[in-house]
This record gives C-alpha cells, sequence and structure tokens, in this order.
C-alpha cells in the first residue's frame, strides 16, 4: 500500500493514524515516488487540538507494526514550525523521531536550527540535534557539536561558537565570534547565555569572561550593556562611553552613559517615556573636568507632547546649561540662546488657538541676559468664516503679548503687554481674459501698556485699517512635449494712513525679504512694525513644467512706496520709497537635484542678500550645499558683512563603504570655521564608524578643538543588519 503524503491534526496522531491503519490489515507500503501531494487522514478533527499537521515526503512507508518510516524531501509542518529532512522514522514504542540530515527546522518565530541528525519528540518540541547551528533573525548564528531542545522553550548547546558573520571555504575564519563551553537560548524570555566565553577577532582571542548574557537579535529592548565608543578630544582627551540600557517597562526605558577621559568624567542619562496620547523625552549629563577650572558642569534638555481631550494639544520643551561652554565643549549641540516653553494649542478645520509661555537664557559672548526679555507670554485665538452680505473669506484673530526683564533701568529694562483685533478679508473674481482681480481688508487695534521706559508713553492705542486691490493674470503655453509654461504678472496696490503711533519693536526684529512675502500687507512678521501709507508690490512669476519631470519657477518684484521712512533697517533691502530687487529661482528634477536661491540688489547691482541651496539625492551620493552673503546690520546684530559657505556630503562608494564630509568656511575671516570628515564600513556582521572633526573658531567661552570618534555595531548582538544584508544568515 503506497503513502504518498499523511495529513493531520498533530504530527504524532497522524503517524499512529498510519500505524492504526496498518494494524487494521493493510499491507506494507511499496517503493513510491510522487511528490507535493497530500491526503487527508480519516475522520474529522477532534475539538480542542492545536492546529493541523502535514508530512509530505516522496515514499511513506509502514515497517512491521512499530516504525513509520518517510524518505526523499521530507518536510514536516506543525503549529507553525516546518522541518525538512532526508529521511524520518517514527518509532510508535520509544515515542521519538530518528531524523537524518540535513535537516532544516523553523519555529514559528522565524528561529533556524540546522544539523546533520536528530531525535525529537513527535511534537518537535524536545530532543536532540548532532552537528547543529542555530540561526536567530536570520542574524546571529551559532554552530554546536549538539544541540538539545527542553520543553519547548530551551535550547542547550555545547562547544558552541557564535557569530553573524558569513564563514566559508574561501573565508574559514569570521570577522568576530565568540566561543563558550555551553550555550543556553531561553526562547520565551529571548536570552542567551554564554558559560566561559571568548570573544575572537579575525580568530585572535581579545578577551575572556566567565559568563555573559545577551538577548537574542529578535528582542528590541533588554536592560543591559550597550557596545561602547572611543574618542579623542584636544580639549578632554581620550575617553570611552559604555551606554548602559534599562528598560523599565513597554513604554519607558532609561539609558546610563558614564564618559571616562583623561580631562574629564561624565555621566551623561535620557529617559524616554511613551504614553497613550504622547510621550517625552529627557536629556541630560553632569561632568566633573579640568577645562574650565575643575567643579561640576552639566545640562538638562526635555521635550514632550501629549494630544489631550477635545482636540488640544499639550507641547513642552526644556532647555537649561550650566555654563556658556558646556554645549560645544562637548559636543551636544551648537546652540547659543536656550528656549524653554510651554504650548497648549488647537487647531480645527476654521479655529485656530494657542496659549504660550516661554523662557529664554542666552548663552552668546556679549549678550545681557538682565536686558534680554526672560519672561514671554502669549495667547492667539483665530476664526475663520464667511461674511455674510460682502462674501469671500474672513478672519478674526485676537493676540496678545507680555515680556518681562530682570533688568529695572530705564528702556533697557523695558517690560510690555499687548492686546490686538486683526479682521482680515479677502474676495476674488475672474474678468475679461483670465484676470484675477481681488479685494483685500485689514484693520488692527492695539492696546499696549509699557513700563519702565521714559521714551515711550506707558499706555499706547491705536487701530490701523489697510485695504488693497490685487490684479493677477495667469498666462499658460503648453508646449508640444507635453509640458506647460505659466507666467503670472501680479500688481497689489494698497492704501493705509500715512502716520501711526510707534511702539517699542519686540516681536518684529528678524525681518525677511522674499518670495513669500513680496506680496503682503505687512512685511513685518509680528504686530509692533507696521507698514503704512501708500505703496504697491509689483512682481512676475514663470514656471515651467517639462514632460520629462524638471520643474524651474522664478520669481522678481519690488516695492514702490510713497513715504519712504518705514522703519526697515538697512540690510533687509525694504528700506526707502523704493525697495531692493528681489529675484529668486527654483529648480526640482525627477533624478534628485534640487536648487533654490535669492538675490536682493539696488539699481546699481549692489548686493544686499544672496543666498543659494543646492540639493542632490541620488542612490549612492546625498550631497547639500548653501552659501549665503549678507551685509553689514546692527539692527538684526550683524556689525560686519557675513560670507559663508555650507557643505555637507554622503557617498555610498559601494556595499560595504560609506564616506561623509562637512565643511563650512567663513570668507570674510578667511578661514574654515568648522570641518569635519569620516567613513563607515559594514557588512553583514560588522559595522564600524569614524569620524574626525575640528571646530576652528574659538572665544573667550569657547575653545578650538580637534574630536576623533569611533564606535563598533555587532550586527546580531548590539546591532541591526543594514538593508540587503539580512538574508546572509540561514537562507
Amino acid at each position: 500500500m503506497a503513502w504518498p503524503g499523511l495529513r493531520s491534526t498533530g504530527l504524532a496522531p497522524a503517524l499512529l493514524a498510519a500505524l492504526v491503519a496498518a494494524q487494521a490489515g493493510a499491507a506494507p507500503a511499496t517503493p513510491a515516488t510522487p511528490t507535493g501531494l497530500n491526503t487527508a487522514s480519516p475522520g474529522p478533527s477532534s475539538p480542542g487540538t492545536a492546529g493541523p499537521a502535514s508530512l509530505v515526503a516522496d515514499k511513506v512507508q509502514v515497517a512491521g507494526t512499530r516504525r513509520l518510516i518517510a524518505e526523499g524531501h521530507v518536510v514536516v509542518t506543525y503549529q507553525g514550525a516546518r522541518m525538512q529532512a532526508s529521511k524520518v522514522v517514527y518509532d510508535k514504542v520509544k515515542g521519538r523521531l530518528a531524523i537524518s540530515g540535513p535537516i532544516r527546522l523553523t519555529t514559528a518565530n522565524g528561529t533556524v536550527l540546522m544539523a546533520s541528525s536528530a531525535e525529537l519528540s513527535p511534537d518537535l518540541r524536545d530532543g536532540i540535534l548532532r552537528g547543529a547551528r542555530l540561526v536567530l533573525d536570520r542574524q546571529l548564528q551559532l554552530a554546536a557539536a549538539q544541540i538539545n531542545r527542553v520543553d519547548d522553550r530551551y535550547t542547550q548547546m555545547t562547544k558552541t561558537v557564535a557569530s553573524s558573520c558569513l564563514v566559508s571555504a574561501s573565508n574559514p575564519t569570521p570577522l568576530w565570534e565568540i566561543r563558550a563551553s555551553r550555550v543556553v537560548h531561553d526562547q520565551k524570555q529571548r536570552q542567551l547565555y554564554f558559560d566561559n566565553p571568548r570573544f575572537r577577532l579575525f580568530g585572535v582571542p581579545i578577551f575572556y569572561l566567565p559568563r555573559l548574557r545577551i538577548p537574542d537579535p529578535s528582542l528590541k529592548r533588554a536592560t543591559g550593556f550597550l557596545l561602547p565608543s572611543f574618542g579623542n578630544s584636544s580639549l578632554l582627551g581620550f575617553g570611552v562611553s559604555m551606554p548602559y540600557f534599562i528598560a523599565l517597562g513597554d513604554s519607558r526605558d532609561l539609558t546610563l552613559t558614564p564618559f571616562l577621559a583623561t580631562r574629564s568624567t561624565t555621566l551623561k542619562f535620557r529617559y524616554r517615556q511613551e504614553f497613550r496620547n504622547g510621550g517625552m523625552e529627557w536629556n541630560g549629563a553632569v561632568s566633573h573636568d579640568k577645562v574650565r577650572g575643575g567643579g561640576l558642569r552639566g545640562y538638562l534638555f526635555a521635550n514632550g507632547a501629549f494630544a489631550l481631550h477635545d482636540g488640544y494639544r499639550l507641547r513642552f520643551n526644556i532647555q537649561t546649561v550650566s555654563d556658556a561652554a558646556y554645549l560645544t565643549d562637548y559636543g551636544i549641540s551648537n546652540i547659543d540662546r536656550l528656549q524653554s516653553d510651554i504650548e497648549l494649542s488647537r487647531t480645527r478645520r476654521n479655529d485656530y488657538s494657542s496659549a504660550r509661555l516661554y523662557s529664554f537664557h542666552s548663552i552668546r559672548a556679549g549678550d545681557n541676559n538682565a536686558t534680554l526679555p526672560d519672561v514671554v507670554a502669549g495667547y492667539t485665538r483665530i476664526h475663520r468664516f464667511t461674511p455674510p452680505v460682502i462674501g469671500g473669506q474672513g478672519s478674526l484673530t485676537f493676540d496678545s503679548f507680555g515680556l518681562l526683564r530682570t533688568s529695572n533701568q530705564d528702556v533697557v529694562g523695558r517690560d510690555e503687554a499687548r492686546a490686538s483685533i486683526r479682521f482680515d478679508w479677502r474676495r476674488s473674481w475672474v474678468i475679461g481674459p483670465g484676470v484675477v482681480v481681488s479685494a483685500l481688508a485689514r484693520t488692527t487695534s492695539d492696546l499696549y501698556a509699557i513700563a519702565q521706559d521714559s521714551q515711550v508713553p506707558g499706555t499706547v492705542v491705536r487701530t490701523i485699517p489697510v485695504g488693497a486691490v490685487e490684479l493677477r493674470w495667469p498666462l499658460v503655453k503648453a508646449e508640444r512635449g507635453g509640458g506647460s509654461q505659466v507666467l503670472e504678472p501680479i500688481v497689489q496696490l494698497i492704501d493705509s494712513p500715512r502716520s501711526v503711533p510707534s511702539v517699542p519693536n519686540e516681536d518684529s526684529t528678524q525681518l525677511a525679504f522674499d518670495a513669500g512675502n513680496l506680496w503682503s500687507l505687512n512685511r513685518y512678521p509680528g504686530y509692533d512694525g507696521i507698514e503704512y501709507g501708500p505703496r504697491a508690490n509689483v512682481g512676475l512669476r514663470w514656471t515651467r513644467f517639462s514632460a520629462s519631470g524638471w520643474t524651474m519657477g522664478v520669481v522678481a518684484g519690488r516695492v514702490f512706496r510713497l513715504q519712504a521712512k518705514q522703519g526697515f533697517s538697512a540690510g533687509s533691502g525694504l528700506g526707502g520709497a523704493k525697495s531692493d530687487w528681489l529675484t529668486g529661482v527654483r529648480l526640482a528634477s525627477p533624478h534628485g537635484l534640487s536648487l533654490t536661491g535669492r538675490v536682493i540688489f539696488d539699481n546699481q547691482l549692489t548686493l544686499a542678500r544672496s543666498e543659494a541651496q543646492l540639493g542632490w539625492t541620488t542612490r549612492k551620493v546625498d550631497l547639500a550645499t548653501s552659501y549665503i552673503w549678507m551685509v553689514a546690520d546692527p539692527a538684526e546684530n550683524l556689525p560686519t558683512n557675513t560670507s559663508e559657505w555650507a557643505l555637507d556630503a554622503n557617498w555610498k562608494v559601494n556595499d560595504h563603504w560609506t564616506g561623509r564630509t562637512n565643511w563650512r568656511y567663513d570668507f570674510q575671516a578667511e578661514r574654515a570655521t568648522s570641518a569635519g570628515i569620516g567613513l563607515n564600513w559594514h557588512n553583514e556582521c560588522l559595522g564600524v564608524d569614524l569620524y574626525l572633526s575640528r571646530r576652528f573658531t574659538s572665544s573667550t567661552s569657547v575653545a578650538a578643538t580637534t574630536n576623533l570618534a569611533l564606535s563598533v555595531d555587532l550586527i546580531g548582538i548590539a546591532g541591526r543588519a543594514a538593508s540587503g544584508n539580512t538574508g546572509a544568515c540561514g537562507s
């Protein structure tokens, strides 16, 4: 009787069913060779079974009354496990499976066991595998003389070699390996326990430990040490960081990183926690060094965001540091003004509200924190609607603002509060040959309360109406190849009062003249600064869309006024009866190339500001470079001209090597500001990152430094395989 295949609700019952059939009088099976065929076992599945099992082989036969033999391309599946072998013998009396290899057993969680021979229980949960190899998460391989499976949970391996590196006849020695007398894998806890582990690099013993516990690669979070990193700084000396990760639950963790250097002792920490409605992260460090005369130094940065009831969102940010140089000395950040804030906001289709509280602290050389705003509070509410009768689009805004300075001096210690109500309206019509005519209106009423400034009244009330007409004429040209061009001249005619009460400018100190506000009723970003008097915003936009995916856009324009004095700084390009010319260009290609640029110049072609950004992203190259030129402008804290070039680039040389570099050059100082070069190498089992950086600038609080950093990732133990390499093991 031939048995081309067998299927049942469990492997042992399936094999026993064959024995029962044989004992009922069926003749022993004769050789048969059909492959890929299954026949159902008699009777339906019994209630409570764990799911179907199957055995498929070229030949299945019953020998006597106690053994069932399956030979040739044997495949057994049971409860998500799959075993492939050349021969399987089931002994009814012993209740064991004798399996001849090559054997490949894949469990439901993706663990792969390979062996030359094995003896297993019928449910594949317990037994012995000889000449075996275990592959975890397709990364970490453990080769052992013998593997014992116990209680479907523990895998005990003797005389074991663990590595995630590929080994071949031409390359028999892995880059790294851990040899141990015994290794136990706890499948439930996903932990590996090594007895007498010896770590080898290129076959050379590096260090020995009596015991070692590491998580298996499938476990994403586990308490324990992470791989160290090494570095050398001309400021701090040679140092090593040894992170220790503490899993505090499914939603919390803490990482403590001691950093020991020849001139510094530091403890860094990072705490993270996720909630159902948001999350937060705290980063900080405490250091004792000899760099700034000794003593304790440190910093604390924190941020978080939460979704609250009825669409509200709460966001907070904390930044504090012990001294002005700490962040740059330890390579944490280059920021020179710290900002701590908390905000409660809500955004709906036609409504937005935001309540904010800020605290500022400058660590920039020359700044006096007593005369800078220490505490700033604000509230904004915007409601958008369609006005009755006049139609169009309207919005009503309420905005309040207040600030306090710690200084009690006149003028420089000024405190201020403001409340504003603003109404905006816009409506458009299309007339004649496609000309778009728009009517715009705005009315802003402000109430100011000012203290500690004898140069202005203590209370200022002002109302500023603005009216405008806008004309746009978009002209479209279709090209034969499928591309198109759009040419759009735009003119805005604006009228507003020729004089307004002046107030101290607290919220509009940083100005930008660009394509985003060329056609704007007021180019001051806040409420304190106001453009007034009759004026015209005139410009032209041109855009071309090619059939091949290229896009190019150009904009040019200028502002004309009847009143020259507007309060704009000399370097903004907006001063005078006629502003400077603004030109901008934007280019994007389907091949990852992008270019944006802006140039502001007067009639004599004297530049006030020029900037350009170029980006190029391909499969191998990621390049970003920029250049900026700004004329000296004391009103914006620019005492001298600025001319800088910056470059950031990554180049994937091949599947293993990646290089990167960054560079910042100050043309006015005729020297580099900072520079860095790095090299990364990785394969299926090892990643090495080397980075050299230099900061050339120095001041009374910041010193020029050179840093060298080295980090190593052992894939399968403390790192993840790069894309494309995960299939190298166990495939």
